[in-house]
């Protein structure tokens, strides 16, 4: 998990909190169908951000053709991801959202399942976000500049032993700590503070299958 660090970061106070509703992909197209840079990019925009966006912001962060985008974008509105939002001055271009606060793919556990197309492409994005970063430090040192506190990139990897109902409680924690650090008013940005991308994952190890299997044997010499 990589949520960074918060101290001293102060929360605008909201009179209500926004209602949640989460968008749940389960159909195998679908999920085939969000195997693409480009999309994802776009999901964790929208969702991330709780704002709208046109499809020429969208495809300045992508580097596509606002048309290209716009393909894009009613790919996603197909499978209930994103929606038209209200266009607010100038509405000879249409403006898109989130079409809830959450987002998540259930495959229900299959294993040759699609999103783990989806899986690599995050994993490239990470790896994008860590080139870029490392790259802007290196300048840094270049110019003679002291590089930021390398405490704003966290990577950090456990090996825990948990039962079903323990990886169900420690996702559920998880993304309820994650949820307390969002901003109810996407417009109310605190001064000091950084657009920072989070990665958690929870998967199985490989490797204690083979050393139960060693442990079996040897108990049983």
């Amino acid at each position: 998990m990589t949520p960074g660090e918060h101290q001293g970061l102060a929360r605008t106070p909201r009179p209500e909190k926004r209602p949640e509703k989460k968008v749940e992909i389960t159909d195998p197209k679908a999920i085939r169908a969000l195997a693409h840079a480009a999309r994802l990019e776009v999901i964790s925009e929208l969702y991330s951000t709780q704002s709208s966006r046109t499809a020429t912001e969208l495809a300045q962060q992508t580097g596509l053709t606002p048309s290209a985008m716009s393909y894009h974008l009613r790919a996603l509105r197909k499978w209930g991801i994103v929606v038209p939002a209200e266009t607010a001055g100038d509405a000879r271009e249409r403006r898109w959202k989130a079409a809830g606060t959450d987002f998540a793919i259930n495959s229900g556990g299959r294993v040759a399942s699609p999103e783990f197309a989806v899986i690599d492409l995050e994993l490239d994005a990470f790896r994008r976000r860590a080139r870029a970063y490392a790259t802007v430090r290196n300048e840094q040192r270049q110019r003679g500049e002291a590089p930021e506190a390398s405490s704003a990139v966290v990577l950090a990897s456990n090996l825990l032993y948990l039962t079903p109902g323990q990886r169900s409680e420690l996702t559920k924690r998880v993304f309820e700590l994650l949820r307390e650090y969002e901003l109810e008013d996407p417009d109310a940005i605190p001064p000091e503070a950084e657009r920072t991308a989070t990665m958690w994952s929870m998967i199985p190890d490989d490797r204690h299958v083979a050393g139960a299997a060693r442990n079996g044997a040897s108990g049983g010499s």
